[in-house]
């Protein structure tokens, strides 16, 4: 029987109204049978997130202070929306558990994950599904590290045995039982995890858009929807911050063949897009299939004669950059002549220490550093077969008076990079937009 499983974001579980909207989901299709759930997020851009309320909770109470009134707001959020709902749920009970262990030892990821474990048994109630707790089920190392095959086995074992569930994301623990969190917007972790567990058909992760756009919307008035991307290309596209998935939740899905797909709990007759290892054969392809881009580099660049044949030169480069914790974004070269591009705040850091170490250990002629650089990625796998891509991202940019100071083209032609004055980063995208969409 063919399996979904279906993980709903903060904002898709911040109220009853939104928990309203997720049942009627699940059982629009009865292939939707596993469910991985968030914290409650904002119902309103004045609102905070449940999350945060917890972490605050924390930050008192090791403080030494009065956590009272927090907890009682994140007690007031869960109680609106089971009397709302109508959920026999004894929240007293667990808020007592809460409250005791914060006069003990507190633990921030335990309070962290609370959030999440008290939205999917509320859920797992309101849908009449099993609730599993994540505790025992994904595994964290004592040193934090995850454990990704014992997490997938404890899974299996488990999931195997019952025909649906609901899980909290976000969280796991160690061998001794002690809650270890993944990085925020990890419940899409979770729900990627529990996808590769049961070999779903499908992972559908539901949030409050229609999929990936295009380009970011704060740049280009209503972008448009990205119906396919694959893996590959999300994985560059993220790496520029466009992205409404956490990065780590691909592996899991990736290794075992299942797509995802981005859906908007507000509108779900949408398609929203769909997250795959290869590009269906009657889907016709983009040249371009999205634009990404983020301000904040520096660029370092060295001139020495022959350096072409100086050996172990760019190894050396690397190595001081390395020693002062400075981690390069992209590294083109020339005969004579190799730049390396830094975050900014990384570099400015430590800039007099490694300017100092690179003239001390390569001997260049000239180092020229140039900072207030962006970088834009535009991303296709139809660039390689569309002759001329390149010469028409450069023509769009040209044309719109922006003078390009570095171009970086991957080996697999999936990629084209563009450093340009940050001042000009938004026009910069606006123009290629323009030329693809």
């Amino acid at each position: 029987m063919e399996t979904i499983v279906v993980k709903f974001g903060g904002s898709s579980l911040a109220d009853a109204g939104q928990f309203r909207k997720v049942a009627d989901i699940i059982k629009a299709d009865d292939r939707r049978r596993f469910v991985v759930a968030s914290a409650p997020g904002k119902r309103s851009d004045s609102d905070t997130k449940v999350t945060d309320l917890l972490y605050r909770c924390y930050d008192q109470a090791v403080a030494g202070g009065d956590y009272g009134s927090v907890l009682e707001q994140i007690k007031a959020r869960f109680s609106d929306i089971i009397s709302e709902l109508g959920v026999d749920f004894a929240l007293d009970s667990e808020i007592d558990v809460i409250r005791r262990h914060l006069s003990a030892e507190p633990s921030r990821d335990y309070m962290a994950s609370r959030g999440e474990y008290l939205n999917s048994k509320i859920l797992a109630a309101y849908l009449g599904f099993p609730f599993y707790d994540a505790a025992p089920l994904i595994r964290f190392a004592a040193d934090g590290t995850f454990d990704e095959e014992q997490t997938n086995a404890n899974l299996s074992a488990v999931l195997a045995m019952v025909e649906c569930a609901v899980v909290p994301g976000f969280y796991g623990a160690t061998e001794d039982g002690a809650v270890h969190t993944f990085s925020r917007g990890g419940s899409d972790v979770t729900g990627s995890l529990v996808a590769r567990a049961i070999n779903a058909t499908v992972y559908e992760n539901w949030t409050d858009v229609s999929g990936m756009l295009f380009t970011d919307p704060r740049i280009v008035s209503n972008p448009q929807t990205i119906e396919y991307i694959t893996y590959r290309e999300l994985r560059e596209l993220s790496y520029m911050g466009a992205s409404v998935l956490h990065e780590d939740a691909v592996f899991p899905v990736r290794k075992a063949g299942i797509p995802i797909n981005i859906r908007n709990t507000n509108c779900p007759a949408d398609k929203g897009t769909m997250i795959v290892a290869a590009l269906p054969k009657e889907f016709r392809m983009r040249t371009v299939t999205g634009i990404a881009g983020r301000k904040g580099f520096t660029s370092i660049l060295l001139e020495k004669s022959s350096m072409n044949s100086e050996v172990g030169f760019g190894a050396k480069m690397l190595g001081v950059l390395a020693k002062h914790g400075v981690s390069f974004e992209h590294c083109p070269t020339g005969i004579d002549t190799m730049s390396v591009v830094v975050s900014s705040e990384q570099f400015e850091e430590h800039r007099a220490a490694v300017l100092d170490d690179l003239n001390e250990v390569l001997q260049p002629e000239s180092i020229v550093v140039e900072s207030s650089l962006a970088m834009i990625a535009i991303v296709g796998h139809g660039m390689v077969a569309a002759r001329g891509s390149a010469a028409r991202i450069f023509r769009a940019v040209a044309d719109a008076g922006i003078n390009i100071r570095m171009i970086d083209q991957g080996s697999s032609e999936l990629n084209i990079i563009l450093g340009v004055d940050e001042n000009d980063f938004e026009e910069a995208i606006r123009s290629i937009y323009r030329e693809f969409r």
